[in-house]
């Protein structure tokens, strides 16, 4: 009998608890800051995107569509009302005015102050109710009051949130209730008006329902690819980064020996001399060990990323260009190499970028334009390496590819880290083209040479 009576009564304190946290959202949604200020903004580009044949002068009025048709609903309402409920003498005609301004305001009012709206709704129509009931005239206005204010739940339940349409319904049908009271022939109006309020305002939840989820659903893709992106660009990142530490790992230990060997080249060498070589020499060797130690911090959340590449094979340049193109070449694509300027040594980081473009330029063309034919121009220009990859339409249909899509990304994180300048976009036959430039200065050029 206990557990039976402790059953109950846990029962019933959930029930009470449920009770307050109706009560609690009802409060929080109609009555605190009811009046607040929540102007409805102009329409988006996204809406406007079915308006293209609106001209460009116009488009920007037309944001405000929405606030205009409101407005003139409104004010045909309080026109409507006015005529149809005119009286003679101007004690009457004002008294309506004002009664067909409390109408028609509200429609208005959803524009700015939605929950507001409501309620002063709620008491134009509840004013007119307690008319008709003790007048028994007047029944043009209760209508048209009914009409009116089933339009501002629909307006509020559109510009808020779903669940005010429970809400504001049950608010209404506890006014309806006592006015049934007051007068119990008026039930005859106010169960219609019940069941038709029931059938506007869900539809008018589930549209705005749908239409929450949707921009959540955008939100969730739009950040789902800004993460994408982010995480594509450190991948690219990481490999500029072993690449680099290549090159400039070359470039170091070719300091530490000649700084270790210059000593011995020179006959009685003095000591201030053979010890600012040592210094040299300790320093490239310092440099060396934070380089490998920076790579490893680069490479130590996926050890494996570069697994299928000899660490200790040289990084490709411009020279192994032919290799590459008999290679895409036995992919199945046509590619014609133009070379224009005379060719030159360019340091290692920039003919490494360079090549890494074109491959990268290359594959984008296999993968996204099957059938078709590509273009490698190299142009050696005064100040620096030029580069064009253009390849023409696709013949036939490509086929998925789950990794595609961020190649450009990594040829602009090379172009902008040598200080030049990439531009990548579609042509006009349907094709692709990626254009870079790459400067190089004159002692840059040299000292590219002197390592080769």
């Amino acid at each position: 009998m206990n557990q039976t009576t402790r059953t109950q009564r846990d029962d019933l304190r959930s029930e009470a608890r449920l009770v307050r946290g109706a009560l609690n959202r009802l409060r929080q949604d109609l009555i605190v800051d009811a009046f607040a200020f929540r102007p409805m903004l102009p329409l988006d580009d996204a809406r406007l995107s079915g308006w293209s044949w609106v001209p460009q002068r116009l488009r920007r009025h037309v944001r405000w569509a929405p606030h205009v048709v409101l407005a003139s609903v409104a004010a045909l309402v309080f026109l409507a009302t006015t005529s149809v409920m005119a009286r003679s003498g101007p004690l009457s005609f004002l008294i309506t005015a004002v009664f067909s301004f409390l109408l028609a305001a509200p429609l208005a009012l959803t524009l700015f102050r939605p929950v507001g709206a409501f309620w002063l709704s709620g008491g134009a129509l509840g004013f007119a109710a307690l008319a008709y009931v003790v007048t028994g005239s007047g029944s043009s206005g209760y209508e048209i009051g009914f009409v009116t204010h089933t339009a501002v739940m629909v307006l509020v339940v559109l510009r808020t949130r779903p669940r005010l349409a429970a809400e504001m319904w049950l608010t209404t049908m506890a006014g309806a209730a006592v006015m049934v009271l007051l007068a119990p022939r008026a039930i005859s109006d106010v169960a219609p008006f019940a069941v038709l309020t029931v059938l506007v305002l869900v539809p008018a939840a589930a549209i705005r329902a749908w239409r929450e989820e949707r921009q959540n659903v955008v939100e969730t893709q739009t950040a789902t690819a800004e993460e994408r992106s982010r995480r594509t660009l450190l991948e690219e990142r990481a490999l500029i980064a072993r690449e680099l530490h290549d090159v400039v790992a070359h470039h170091m230990s070719v300091i530490a020996i000649q700084a270790e060997a210059a000593p011995y080249r020179v006959k009685d060498t003095p000591p201030e001399l053979a010890t600012s070589f040592s210094t040299i020499r300790e320093n490239a060797v310092a440099a060396l060990t934070e380089l490998r130690r920076i790579l490893g911090v680069v490479r130590s959340e996926d050890p494996d990323a570069f697994a299928d590449s000899d660490p200790e094979a040289p990084q490709p340049t411009l020279a192994s260009l032919d290799s590459l193109l008999e290679s895409v070449r036995g992919a199945g694509l046509v590619v014609e190499a133009v070379v224009t300027g005379a060719s030159r040594p360019l340091p290692q980081g920039v003919e490494l970028s360079a090549y890494r473009i074109v491959q990268e330029g290359l594959s984008n063309a296999l993968r996204h334009s099957p059938g078709a034919e590509a273009r490698v121009e190299i142009s050696y220009v005064l100040g620096g390496l030029g580069l064009r990859i253009v390849n023409g339409k696709a013949s036939r249909l490509a086929k998925p590819s789950p990794g595609a899509g961020h190649g450009v990304l990594g040829m602009r994180e090379r172009v902008q880290m040598l200080g030049g300048e990439i531009t990548a976009d579609h042509t006009q036959d349907g094709g692709f083209e990626v254009a870079a430039f790459i400067p190089v200065t004159a002692a840059q050029g040299t000292a590219g040479e002197k390592t080769k």
